[in-house]
């Protein structure tokens, strides 16, 4: 036999509770006045009698507490009475009250109230005061998305390369074109300066690595090898080394002189989208669109740390320049994150970039630059995580509105200039207010 249902059952008794008290709602209902304090008395003192009086442990770290009693100034013994008595009136017992005592203003404070006051200091983020940003210039040349960007060691110019598979090299100080590089047949996307070496290296989606003699604007080696487009490029600071990383989801290692494979980095299960190198381990950083960052082991070619805090594809990474630390940078919630090396540990989430993050760099004053897929611009402080500013690219004139998104960024030596690439075919130069 099926059960009847529930809901009309429902209605039918609140409707009947509802008849039977409602003829009470006119009656002022006055509670006795003594039941009221037995009440509170037998409430509080079931509640809180084993909070009246501190440990004893802790009791030991205070200081004489309160000032002199009654009796030193009136010269008689009155009673003793609780600030919680029972229903007659008479005390339940004669112990006076020590955790509610309060210290005298002019009292030095005791180990546990220093001890309280330092952990809430602890939680207390205050961040570094850092100076505004400002749009300085917009430079406009090339006929594509910008996608990559670099600034040589000397300070003095820095390049840019984009869907329009051309090179450029321009002026820092003025913003004009010095020279244009030919020679990829696709988009490019990754770029590189020595600090050892006149080179420029470059990367596309044309499977190829191409290494630039500065003095003479040539291509003098090729590094072959990927089998599909190459999406990030990274030299390393101290050795001839050379890491590219794409979409056949390995990052190869190259003897920068040789052209000959040292490493493939193998591991990832999607696209590399980002790669970095430091001069101490982890000497090699990638991020993946298999929502993964792993740190290898240079000399042995292996995973050292698999990191998989992010939801979805990491798509930036950028490396502290003193700090011994990194951050990667994805999309959705909580989608930036700073990490600690060698072992790769998670210090904390730069929270609030609600958007796909394309492009990440940090400055040795500790700047963080996020960019975004749509546009949006935050600037954090890195040790804390908290922005200090943030705003829209605004798009070239003659654009669409969806063309405003972030591709590629980077600080120059000084960490005084921001340089952004841009889906509005333009390289847009920030400086401090």
């Amino acid at each position: 036999m099926a059960l009847p249902p529930l809901e009309p059952l429902f209605k039918k008794s609140a409707k009947r509770s509802r008849i039977v008290f409602s003829g009470n709602e006119g009656l002022d209902w006055k509670e006795d006045e003594r039941s009221t304090k037995i009440r509170i008395a037998s409430t509080i003192n079931s509640e809180y009698a084993h909070t009246r009086n501190l440990p004893r442990s802790l009791l030991m770290q205070q200081t004489p507490l309160g000032p002199a009693p009654a009796k030193a100034i009136t010269g008689g013994e009155g009673p003793k009475r609780l600030m919680i008595e029972g229903p007659n009136g008479a005390p339940n017992s004669v112990v006076d009250s020590v955790a509610l005592s309060t210290l005298p203003a002019q009292q030095a404070p005791s180990l546990l109230s220093q001890s309280l006051i330092q952990r809430k200091e602890a939680r207390t983020l205050k961040p570094k005061f850092h100076p505004q940003w400002k749009l300085m210039r917009v430079i406009s040349g090339h006929l594509g998305w910008v996608r990559s960007v670099a600034v040589e060691p000397g300070n003095k110019w820095f390049v840019t390369g984009a869907g329009d598979r051309v090179i450029k090299v321009w002026d820092l100080a003025s913003g004009e074109l010095k020279i244009s590089l030919t020679g990829h047949i696709s988009t490019v996307r990754g770029l590189a300066v020595s600090n050892r070496h006149p080179y420029l290296f470059s990367s596309a989606e044309d499977k190829m690595v191409k290494c630039w003699d500065l003095e003479q604007n040539k291509v003098i080696r090729h590094y072959h090898g990927h089998l599909s487009g190459v999406y990030s490029l990274a030299l390393h600071p101290t050795l001839d080394i050379l890491v590219t990383a794409g979409r056949d989801a390995v990052a190869r290692v190259w003897d920068m002189r040789t052209k000959a494979g040292i490493h493939v980095l193998s591991g990832h299960t999607a696209t590399i989208s980002a790669v970095a190198c430091q001069d101490s381990d982890p000497q090699v950083i990638t991020g993946s669109m298999d929502s993964t960052v792993r740190l290898w082991d240079l000399a042995a070619g292996k995973t050292m740390v698999q990191l998989t805090h992010h939801h979805k594809s990491v798509r930036a990474l950028a490396v502290h320049p003193t700090e011994y630390s990194f951050a990667s940078g994805s999309s959705g919630g909580n989608n930036i994150k700073k990490w600690k090396c060698p072992e790769g540990a998670f210090v904390h989430n730069f929270s609030g970039h609600d958007a796909i993050i394309n492009t990440v760099s940090v400055n040795e004053e500790g700047v963080f630059f996020s960019g975004g897929d749509n546009g949006s611009i935050s600037l954090w402080d890195y040790g804390t995580g908290l922005p200090f500013q943030t705003f829209n690219d605004i798009p070239q004139p003659g654009s669409l509105d969806s063309e405003a998104g972030i591709f590629c960024s980077t600080f120059d030596q000084t960490g005084t200039r921001l340089i952004t690439g841009g889906a509005d075919k333009t390289i847009k130069v920030y400086k401090e207010m």
